[in-house]
């Protein structure tokens, strides 16, 4: 679809949207009515600049079913997020919704290369978390052969692979690098799986990562993107280009904004992103704050596809870290790590307050190769993990070297940070 077709198609379809949700819930009659706007006003697809962004905050505090545009007899599935704080965002699904989700689920693994001759190991996990079923919706629909494995049992998830000849799996990276580990640890080169593809979201990664995946297991490593807030897994996907992620634009509209004004950012400027569900039914969100940081650009891509595309997350504006007037992200310190040798690409950073002042620690462990009792060894291969570390972030941070594999493995998102200050 070429773009004047494209933003055809997201015009009718905004316009559409904004009067559903201003006519079936009441929490945006309100907030349409507070910031003196009406779905009468929407002339272009600029005017959504005009319409107020919708917060996690604002999803809480209307739970659980506050936000729904459908009665629950019409609604066939209900997910949630972790709710790690606070009480869960709950999304709902009309059977249209499912799909839809289906669809864009397709197109992600699609553009991942795969094919009902595949073979999907799916170890996201199944639940109220999106990604096991999002995923195997998608697998189905492509007719892949799906594997419903969610996370979890390290070892027979390798065993699974190897006697069912698995080529594409689907999984954190962080868990992927898990399931490498183990593998290892059982004499089973990971090479020697028949993996060819993996499609790693849920949680921010690097380039650098990436390429640690991709010479362990000789596999190429898709980063796919999405949320519960806007429909699960399936709102963008990188494809074999991998420079930036497909957004699936024509059911989420994309906007980047200046996180602190709220202002939309020209094309290609780094800001916070904000989608639009323009097709839900049951859980439309309007101009739904992410709190990712990316950038969004239209150049063609070289795979064909003509959606708009976002870079990669590089961070949120919620777990960016505020050291001694730094922004840091932890992603920042992933990349250093996994450009040293010495180090394994499991580390934990604790942030703590001394007196006046924040200090940051990193813990990291070190390569089996290059463990070893003398001191003066460890020490070299600290002072070398800091002041890369520093170069990078602009700032010191205490380094604390462990032993191998005593940071805990993740089998879902991995927890990066801990902050002991009392803000």
């Amino acid at each position: 679809m070429s773009i004047t077709e494209r933003r055809k198609l997201q015009f009718e379809r905004m316009k559409h949207i904004l009067g559903y949700v201003y006519d079936r819930v009441p929490f945006y009659q309100r907030k349409f009515d507070e910031a003196g706007v009406k779905p009468s006003d929407y002339k272009e697809l600029a005017d959504i600049a005009k319409f107020p962004t919708t917060t996690k905050i604002d999803l809480r505090d209307n739970y659980p079913f506050g936000l729904f545009a459908q009665p629950l007899k019409n609604i066939v599935r209900l997910h949630a997020s972790s709710g790690t704080t606070g009480k869960p965002v709950v999304a709902g699904y009309t059977e249209n919704d499912i799909d839809i989700w289906a669809e864009v689920m397709a197109r992600t693994l699609g553009c991942g290369d795969c094919t009902r001759d595949d073979v999907v190991h799916n170890a996201y996990g199944y639940g109220l978390f999106t990604g096991g079923l999002g995923v195997h919706y998608g697998a189905q629909k492509i007719g892949a052969t799906t594997i419903p494995i969610s996370g979890g049992n390290t070892k027979r998830q390798v065993m699974i692979m190897q006697d069912f000849g698995s080529t594409i799996i689907t999984c954190t990276p962080s868990y992927m690098l898990n399931i490498a580990e183990v593998a290892e640890s059982l004499d089973i080169d990971p090479k020697s799986l028949k993996l060819r593809v993996g499609m790693f979201g849920a949680e921010p990664w690097t380039d650098e990562m990436r390429k640690n995946i991709e010479s362990r297991l000789s596999l190429s490593a898709i980063d796919i993107y999405g949320l519960t807030e806007v429909i699960g897994p399936g709102v963008s996907s990188e494809c074999e280009a991998k420079n930036g992620l497909h957004v699936f634009d024509d059911h989420f509209y994309p906007e980047i904004l200046d996180p602190q004004t709220l202002e939309p950012l020209p094309e290609g400027e780094l800001g916070e992103l904000v989608f639009t569900t323009m097709t839900k039914e049951a859980f439309p969100v309007i101009r739904y704050r992410t709190r990712d940081i990316s950038r969004i650009f239209h150049e063609p891509c070289s795979c064909g596809r003509t959606h708009s595309r976002m870079e990669r997350v590089s961070g949120r504006t919620d777990d960016m870290l505020i050291i001694r007037g730094v922004n840091v992200f932890p992603t920042q310190i992933e990349s250093v790590l996994l450009t040293i040798e010495e180090a394994e690409p499991h580390y934990h950073i604790n942030v703590y307050r001394e007196g006046n002042l924040d200090l940051l620690e990193v813990q990291v462990e070190v390569n089996e190769k290059f463990f070893s009792d003398e001191i003066k060894k460890l020490e070299s291969v600290n002072k070398k993990i800091a002041h890369e570390i520093q170069s990078v972030i602009g700032i010191a941070c205490r380094v604390k070297l462990v032993e191998p594999k005593t940071i805990a493995r993740s089998e879902g998102k991995a927890k990066r940070v801990t902050d002991h200050r009392k803000m």
